[in-house]
């Protein structure tokens, strides 16, 4: 099945084309915030237009948490931002809207705690309530297409370019009115001194690169010159190929395991989604697995700002991918393609060996008996005091197991060395080609 098979959603979102371009006036809009935005208004779309306030299970809105004490002030954090931004609401069609209002987001938010589940209750300003919530000109959006993105910039760009797709192209604007749109940022002097240059290579060209790679469309850069400098902006837009979606998905809610994981790990959450959004899910990931394993090991010297030395580890890998294209492109256009494309191949097939590996080794770990869980516990603990762990980690095992998902990861590797050997995560070439001749891989 396509990957676009799993993107069905029971009720699309159905965004006013008003509040595509948002423009926030006094503070950044970050990614996992539209997101956020996003389901719940979709949550409220679909509860209907009749109800003064909406409610739901905090557990539809954000997943990967605990919902603990701290965590709760986490989602506090960004509910207080919904409802203290201040945008300005526009269609990315000069005219099109029906009118321009300058308001917050959300009017108010309340979190309600009924037996052991907690709910959040939101409301929405009155000029813009009907609007929102039973929209007459809209963009169509799959919820479960966003909820793959990482990027504000490439979630503003698939909303805007769902809505012209049978039209073909964007509105064209200058660039500079691209620029709050898509960065999420307010006009500010500081906004004012970006180069168009920076713009297009931080911001522009991952956007339509996550755009091209995660959704049903196709969207390409047109730009215009007024004599030597770049004026104005437009995207053509195209739908890919058709395929059979027979699968339907509830709305998704948002993934804030990474980010909690990062505060877990002493990083700040708004550091922990700059990096997120610089250098995506999957290296955040892989960053943060050998970010807690130097943690652990605490050699040669414990981590004394576990932030820096993240940014420094994804800033090396990025920049290493970036120099091993850079050379490649140097050399024949369609043999750069096929290596590309053979390593992505040969990586998908390491990918998936690891992750039948890494559940092997938990089920072995889980059949163990209770007294021998106790004593891989125990030399774990031990491995970790010995190595100057950090007290959180250590903290987590004590209070909740191997199993809790800050520290499975260490059990995982600690069992894995002991049982299988020091090179229990590297795949043989025998091994990736046994995953190569399957007929259809899980990947």
């Amino acid at each position: 099945m396509s990957d676009l098979a799993r993107f069905a959603d029971v009720d699309p979102l159905k965004k006013p084309v008003n509040t595509l371009a948002i423009v926030p006036q006094n503070r950044k809009i970050t990614a996992l915030g539209r997101k956020a935005y996003n389901v719940l208004l979709s949550i409220a779309q679909t509860q209907g237009f009749e109800k003064e306030f909406y409610r739901a299970p905090l557990s539809e809105i954000v997943s990967g948490i605990d919902y603990g004490s701290n965590d709760i002030e986490l989602i506090k954090k960004h509910l207080k931002a919904m409802a203290t931004t201040i945008v300005e609401w526009n269609s990315p069609t000069t005219g099109e809207g029906s009118k321009w209002t300058v308001c917050a987001l959300i009017s108010h938010a309340t979190i309600v705690k009924v037996g052991n589940q907690i709910f959040i209750e939101w409301g929405y300003a009155q000029p813009l309530r009907q609007e929102l919530l039973s929209p007459s000109v809209f963009s169509k959006l799959s919820i479960g297409m966003l909820s793959q993105m990482h990027t504000h910039a490439g979630i503003v760009l698939y909303e805007i370019c769902t809505r012209y797709k049978t039209v073909g192209r964007t509105a064209r604007q200058n660039w500079r009115w691209w620029l709050p749109v898509l960065t999420g940022q307010p006009n500010s002097e500081r906004l004012a001194k970006t180069e168009f240059r920076f713009f297009k290579r931080d911001t522009i060209k991952p956007a339509i690169a996550e755009v091209n790679a995660i959704t049903n469309l196709e969207i390409e850069l047109v730009e215009f010159k007024d004599g030597k400098s770049i004026s104005d902006l437009q995207f053509f837009v195209k739908s890919k190929a058709q395929v059979a979606l027979p699968l339907k998905t509830p709305t998704q809610p948002v993934d804030m395991s990474l980010i909690k994981k990062a505060i877990e790990l002493d990083i700040a959450e708004d550091k922990a989604e700059e990096l997120l959004v610089k250098y995506g899910d999957a290296a955040m990931r892989d960053g943060m697995i050998d970010l807690e394993a130097r943690v652990v090991r605490a050699f040669p010297a414990p981590v004394r700002d576990p932030y820096r030395y993240l940014k420094s580890l994804l800033a090396g890998d990025h920049q290493k991918q970036l120099d091993e294209a850079s050379i490649a492109a140097e050399g024949n256009a369609d043999t750069t393609a096929n290596d590309a494309k053979q390593a992505a191949t040969k990586k998908l097939w390491r990918d998936e060996w690891l992750r039948r590996r890494r559940e092997k080794v938990i089920s072995d770990i889980k059949n163990q008996s209770p007294e021998a869980l106790k004593e891989f516990e125990a030399e774990l603990l031990n491995e970790m005091e010995t190595r100057n762990a950090h007290p959180s980690l250590i903290k987590r095992l004590q209070s909740s197991g191997w199993d809790h998902h800050i520290v499975r990861h260490l059990m995982i590797d600690f069992y894995a060395r002991a049982v299988i050997g020091e090179n229990w995560d590297k795949p043989t070439p025998e091994e990736l080609l046994d995953i190569a001749s399957e007929e259809r891989p899980r990947v």
